[in-house]
């Protein structure tokens, strides 16, 4: 594939009539590798980078625009805080008070529904999904062996696929918890100049895709992988007293919580109030990360995927070829002004297919550069186009779309098989239950006509 792509390029003319066709052909070699694994994450990047600047495909400042656009920086900071939260022994104390409280002496669908709030819950202190899964699954696995629950048994299955969609689905509802939302925030600033809130962000999107998306991923857990005796949970040592590096944190994650919700009267991005948390973080007044911690713990091939998502995006932009697919798209697809009901399941459908290529991260680098046509074209506005994706590429239909959910089914030693029993169920009531639901939420604030 490597060798096709480079005689491809190689026999492109470099010049600006032709760069629509350079563009295509390395965004083709990005999205099959990345979709497919041809090559490890970070190779499939830097090989893509490297492409495009050796072949002119575009400036070079648009090929790296990702290590410039917020998304980047949020995710960086992120990626600090979670080191810091899993370091200093908060995440594991929060987790663990959350589930003895919860769980107790409960039944199993109290236990699932411990797991589910944990992932939720840790969102909006985490902005970063595979933290939380580093964090949480080997608590919940522990938790899990407490309960009795061996691994194979459904119960012990059900609690590990609840840690996996949990940490994942409802979060993309807040607007720092994980990359797909991250890099729609980046775009939709970079590309139309909107930014987004994470208070309307999470109004719009949080109460049917992410409160009553989780009781809902809790009760179809509870029916497909069923544990019918009562659980007893074996007594552990009581948590030590609150570290000073704990109390710490506590204060600083409590600040930013405070800045992200309040953004829309400061109007500082959730970028850099994420940036300025990991530097706190890294203060040595506060004393939480070393250098050294720092280096070794923050997990720098996820920020170069995440640099070259964005940058694909920029580059889908630059050359014309995000205008070139969506007449293409627009051509095709049915899509009228009047027709709101039709045009949204349409362009939902369209989002779907792609995540599958490209998994739900590329979505938002996709779509984003053709939300203004997708919008003239329906005739609705360019907010709620944007807004959409979310609706996308929160509903997963096949596991190997959410890296994250696949890293949780290797750390939690559960089958792909359970796994996509679960997310096709999930997607199909999401279908027939949520997507009306939030069509009226909307409709209720503005977002629809």
């Amino acid at each position: 594939m490597l060798a096709a792509t480079l005689l491809a390029l190689f026999l492109v003319p470099q010049d600006p009539a032709h760069r629509v066709v350079a563009a295509s052909i390395l965004i083709g070699f990005a999205i099959a590798s990345w979709a497919f694994g041809l090559f490890a994450e970070p190779v499939t990047t830097l090989v893509f980078l490297l492409l495009g600047i050796l072949f002119h495909v575009a400036r070079p400042g648009v090929i790296f625009s990702g290590f410039a656009s917020e998304a980047w920086w949020l995710v960086f900071g992120g990626a600090i805080t979670a080191v810091a939260v899993e370091t200093s022994g908060l995440g594991r104390r929060l987790a663990a008070l959350l589930f003895g409280r919860i769980a107790g002496a409960g039944s199993y669908p109290r236990c699932v529904a411990a797991v589910a709030l944990a992932a939720v819950g840790l969102a909006f202190l985490m902005p970063s999904t595979n933290g939380r899964l580093l964090l949480l699954i080997p608590i919940v696995l522990a938790f899990a062996e407490r309960l009795g629950l061996a691994p194979g048994r459904p119960g012990h299955t059900g609690l590990v696929l609840t840690l996996a969609a949990a940490s994942y689905m409802p979060p993309t509802t807040i607007l720092p918890a994980n990359v797909p939302n991250s890099i729609l925030l980046g775009a939709a600033d970079s590309l139309y100049g909107i930014k987004l809130g994470y208070g309307p962000y999470l109004l719009l999107h949080f109460p049917v895709l992410g409160a009553l998306k989780t009781a809902l991923l809790v009760w179809l857990v509870c029916l497909l992988f069923p544990e019918r005796q009562k659980l007893a949970l074996a007594p552990e040592a009581a948590l030590p007293p609150m570290s000073p590096a704990e109390r710490r944190l506590a204060l600083i994650l409590g600040l930013a919580l405070a800045l992200y919700v309040t953004d829309f009267i400061h109007g500082v991005s959730p970028a850099w109030i994420s940036l300025g948390t990991g530097i706190l973080c890294l203060m040595p007044p506060f004393g939480m990360l070393t250098p050294q911690t720092f280096s070794a713990r923050v997990n720098v091939v996820t920020l170069i995927y995440i640099a070259g998502i964005l940058g694909l995006g920029a580059i889908v932009a630059d050359s014309g070829l995000g205008n070139a697919a969506s007449a293409r798209l627009l051509a095709i697809a049915p899509v009228a002004p009047g027709h709101t009901v039709a045009d949204l399941g349409i362009l939902t459908a369209i989002g779907s297919a792609l995540a599958l290529l490209t998994t739900v991260t590329g979505v938002p680098a996709v779509l984003t550069p053709l939300a203004r046509d997708f919008a003239a074209a329906s005739g609705l506005p360019l907010l709620s186009m944007l807004m959409l994706q979310v609706v996308i590429f929160s509903t997963v239909l096949l596991p190997f779309s959410s890296p994250p959910m696949m890293i949780a089914l290797q750390l939690g030693g559960v089958g792909i098989r359970h796994a996509t029993k679960l997310t096709l169920a999930l997607a199909l009531l999401t279908v027939l239950l949520l997507w009306p639901l939030d069509y009226f939420w909307w409709r209720l604030l503005g977002y629809l006509p």
